[in-house]
């Protein structure tokens, strides 16, 4: 879509000597966003060249009919055989007249309909079809890309390449080798390290807990747009395939295909990581939350998520959901209360609820408690205290514990409230905050801007309470690439940011 503009702008300005080129890989060609881009440069007759980038993987390897579509045309050795013919003649076409390019035109979607028994979905679309081409063969890359800049009108080049090619290890198991953090070269093994002890990471609370919890309920259905291992509920896939979908690159549909299955009394569990979620805001509107259907929404990666860097901070989550009606949001401060919160979103229709969790280990190494159900909109006091109430959501919360232990002697010790919802609020615990408390720090690894606090904020306009309160979380800016640990510091709510929060309101 946006190559599609910039040709379009290059045609308005006159600019016929820019070429505009753009790569897409195929389990990305499976959303929708990306089928909207072809349909309409095709209509346009746009100038324009699509490369494909066809190495059979995503993150797992990709699902659904377009991937088995394209599988065929890489495997078809009778395609394959005559590709080269149908390239030499394509390589004359700008020499031949009119009548000619028309005919070498025909012929060609002929022999490529001929060979693979069904029309080319790309030629459908009005995009001339080329390829497959070897995309690690450099120099005839070069000279197909210099042959194809002189066919005008949209065209997509079909370019075969292996996951990790070069390093054998990465080529063997290119699912971990995705993102694998630091690794011996000459062994290929994963540096993981210890410090975490025995502690467990959340996604795989949440796998293990799915899979639970699906045993004792029938009903319970999980699905994934293309991250069944990120997410860990391929551990769920492989004990009860027959209950998972991975529905490809493609969070709106997976929205409303959660929506489809709740209509008909099930009760999907569906994983998607907190940024990724925004690419469906409108079906969870117009899809489930309209109809307050019993769809869970289990946000993986909610919070600021490191190396990944801004594309991948999971920090807007609470503020595009809580203004949505019918919409339950929950936090877990640990693994215990993840398990207990998917455990209680499936016990009855609650319609949409969103439980959000940070990317990375949790806290607690005995986290396989015996399931409780948590009242809705209940909050927790973790800690009594004097002088200042810290009101934390989710993960930061044991920051806060942290932070505590870094006071100096003359600060007394603040109270701590794990409020766990942010929709609804526990008003009763507010109340009881307001009462007693007049300085009043809000921390959550979200945006402050319309985030946890604001909704803090909300509440003692609406019943007329005065205190101070400062809001700790993402500031309004996009935070770059960095640590957990350097991010966190950088935005100020770490252990030790709160602590000089605590500091400053006290003094």
């Amino acid at each position: 879509s946006a190559a599609l503009g910039m040709a379009v702008a290059s045609k308005l300005k006159g600019e016929t000597d820019r070429k505009i080129v753009a790569i897409i890989g195929d389990a990305s060609l499976t959303g929708g966003l990306a089928f909207e881009g072809l349909n309409n440069a095709g209509h346009l007759k746009a100038d324009m060249l699509v490369i494909l980038n066809d190495n059979n993987m995503a993150i797992d390897p990709p699902v659904g009919a377009l991937s088995e579509y394209l599988t065929q045309i890489t495997a078809s050795q009778a395609y394959n055989r005559i590709k080269t013919d149908i390239w030499n003649a394509l390589s004359k076409l700008n020499k031949l007249g009119p009548m000619a390019q028309k005919a070498v035109q025909k012929i060609e979607g002929a022999i490529k309909t001929m060979v693979m028994h069904q029309s080319n979905f790309f030629e459908s679309l009005n995009f001339r079809y080329f390829g497959i081409i070897d995309g690690h063969n450099i120099a005839h890359l070069v000279h197909i890309l210099r042959d194809l800049r002189e066919i005008p009108g949209p065209k997509l080049l079909h370019v075969a390449t292996i996951k990790g090619k070069g390093y054998k290890y990465a080529e063997e198991n290119k699912v971990q080798f995705h993102s694998p953090g630091p690794f011996n070269k000459e062994t290929g093994e994963i540096i993981t390290g210890n410090e975490q002890g025995n502690r467990i990471k959340y996604q795989d609370v949440f796998g293990l807990t799915l899979l639970e919890l699906a045993y004792a309920n029938e009903k319970i259905v999980g699905i994934t747009p293309a991250m069944p291992t990120g997410c860990s509920m391929n551990i769920a896939m492989k004990e009860i395939p027959h209950r998972c979908f991975d529905v490809g690159i493609a969070e709106e549909h997976a929205v409303t295909f959660s929506a489809g299955l709740a209509a008909e009394g099930y009760i999907p569990f569906c994983n998607i990581y907190s940024s990724f979620m925004q690419r469906a805001y409108d079906q969870v509107i117009h899809d489930v939350a309209i109809q307050n259907l019993h769809v869970v929404f289990c946000l993986d990666r909610a919070g600021l998520v490191g190396e990944d860097g801004a594309t991948h901070h999971g920090v807007f989550d609470i503020a595009y959901l809580r203004s949505v009606p019918n919409m339950i949001i929950a936090a877990p401060m640990n693994e215990v209360e993840l398990r207990n919160l998917m455990y209680t979103a499936q016990l009855k229709n609650f319609g949409p609820f969103a439980i959000r969790y940070p990317r990375g280990y949790g806290v607690l190494k005995e986290w396989k408690q015996p399931f409780e159900e948590i009242p809705i909109g209940k909050g927790k006091v973790v800690s009594d205290g004097e002088a200042v109430a810290v009101l934390s959501i989710g993960h930061p919360g044991n920051f806060v514990q942290e932070a505590f232990n870094l006071l100096p002697p003359h600060i007394n010790p603040p109270a701590h409230y794990n409020m766990l919802f942010v929709k609804p609020l526990d008003e009763n615990l507010l109340h009881e905050v307001f009462q007693r408390f007049d300085k009043i720090i809000t921390v959550e690894d979200g945006v402050i801007a319309g985030g946890f606090g604001s909704a803090v904020l909300e509440f003692m306009t609406q019943y007329g309470y005065k205190a101070k309160v400062v809001r700790l979380g993402v500031p309004d800016r996009f935070i770059e690439q960095g640590s957990l640990k350097e991010l966190h510091h950088e935005c100020g709510f770490d252990a030790e940011g709160i602590a000089q929060a605590i500091i400053d309101i006290s003094e």
